[in-house]
């Protein structure tokens, strides 16, 4: 399973995925499909207006401090804001979720 949180983006390809176009559709999400694992979680840092992806990051940092991370096979953080992605994967990679930064696949 992979979802992606994305206000523009979609998959080019056929493979199936969940999409979350705001923070707030991202959280319910993940939470929605807490106990399963994901193979892939996509993360954009600029969501629209003055949204996010800190809701998002907050929750799955929130849930390995509770000792219960998710199970996420690789986060991808594609974002064209540098700073913003790489303060999520510090944070990610912090609490040990296997982040990285990737280019969206066109």
């Amino acid at each position: 399973m992979r979802i992606l949180v994305d206000d523009l983006r979609s998959f080019p390809d056929t493979a199936p995925a969940l999409v979350a176009r705001t923070s707030a559709a991202g959280v319910v999400l993940l939470q929605r499909y807490r106990e399963q694992h994901l193979d892939e979680l996509w993360l954009d840092h600029d969501l629209g207006g003055d949204d996010t992806i800190w809701p998002v990051v907050e929750l799955l940092e929130r849930a390995a401090f509770d000792g219960a991370p998710y199970d996420i096979g690789i986060v991808h953080v594609h974002s064209a804001n540098p700073p913003g992605a790489a303060k999520v994967l510090q944070t990610l990679r912090r609490w040990s979720y296997n982040a990285r930064l990737t280019v969206f696949p066109a």
